[in-house]
């Protein structure tokens, strides 16, 4: 049996590399945003009203439960987060 090396977890387990690099980009959201709300003061009320999500919602993300979020809804709130998100393109390999 061949080994293959992946980049990425998101190459191996996604067919599609459209789907591939969606997910990555959703997790790095992700996990920034995760990041800078583990450092807030006031809890989890707070926080879920300072970025405009419920409760649950908030959970979900802090979870990171990539299913629950698209990239559009994330970067929206790394924007509500006061994050600032960088895309950088280059030319497939």
């Amino acid at each position: 049996m061949a080994r293959q090396t992946f980049a990425s977890v998101w190459d191996a387990v996604e067919e599609d590399p459209a789907d591939a690099a969606n997910m990555r980009a959703r997790s790095a959201v992700m996990i920034a945003l995760r990041e800078r709300i583990e450092h807030w003061r006031g809890g989890p009320a707070k926080a879920a009203k300072r970025v405009g999500l419920t409760q649950r919602r908030l959970d979900d993300l802090m979870r990171g439960r990539l299913d629950k979020f698209t990239l559009d809804e994330l970067m929206n709130l790394a924007q509500a987060a006061g994050l600032g998100v960088r895309v950088e393109i280059d030319a497939a390999a």
